[in-house]
């Protein structure tokens, strides 16, 4: 299956990343997307598509992590759409009780390993548990956010240019893929803000380059393998 690679904006912001999450199986969007952008996120990321708000918010991408295993919560969602979300998504759901609610930005995953940030350290083993994966706390390129600053799925990852060799390779051997560095929307080293990536395809703020773009699907195509 060929990878596909897409520029969109959402609600006219080319920050895609902070509004979608996705696996291989569903795609959490805001409600109000044009009926363009809802058709092309589908058919790249080829999944199904499903309207959702965490906490009143269409900020999804901040507040969702996880994989095809499992997707993790914050605990300011609301009982009403959490019951809609474990009514449309087959997978365990965790709600996490801490300080921090920024999952998509304190988690880092794919179906192999996870890292999420220091402050997250003492959730570590709820996350394991419905990840399915190890997990291990730490800070990438010396960020603590780390869900910010990397998109992994099961082919390949993309991750912020601060980050060094020695840590690309550390990560590279855990996450179980080939890693390189890249920017998005025009040299914006938070790749997570204007990307969103499953194993069959991305999509990208519009304002991501050429280049940006070619590297991006390298990345996480497989092909740097």
């Amino acid at each position: 299956m060929s990878f596909e690679i897409t520029p969109v904006s959402v609600f006219g912001n080319p920050n895609v990343g902070v509004y979608i999450f996705t696996n291989d199986d569903f795609t959490l969007v805001p409600p109000g997307l044009t009926e363009q952008t809802l058709r092309k996120i589908e058919q790249t990321l080829k999944t199904r598509i499903i309207e959702a708000k965490i906490s009143d918010s269409v900020l999804l991408g901040i507040f969702v992590g996880g994989n095809n295993h499992g997707i993790v919560l914050p605990r300011i969602i609301k009982d009403y759409e959490l019951v809609k979300l474990k009514n449309e998504v087959d997978l365990p759901i965790k709600v996490i009780e801490s300080k921090a609610t920024a999952m998509g930005n304190v988690i880092l995953a794919n179906d192999h390993y996870a890292v999420v940030s220091p402050e997250m350290e003492r959730w570590a083993k709820e996350i394991s548990k419905v990840l399915g994966v190890k997990v291990e706390s730490r800070a990438i390129a010396g960020i603590p956010t780390v869900g910010s600053v990397a998109v992994i799925n099961d082919k390949g990852g993309v991750v912020h240019p601060d980050a060094s060799d020695e840590e690309l390779d550390d990560l590279e051997k855990k996450f179980q893929v080939p890693l390189d560095i890249g920017t998005v929307n025009y040299g914006v080293p938070y790749v997570k803000t204007g990307l969103v990536a499953n194993n069959k395809g991305a999509i990208v703020g519009d304002l991501t380059t050429g280049p940006e773009m070619a590297r991006i699907e390298r990345a996480l195509s497989g092909s740097l393998a």
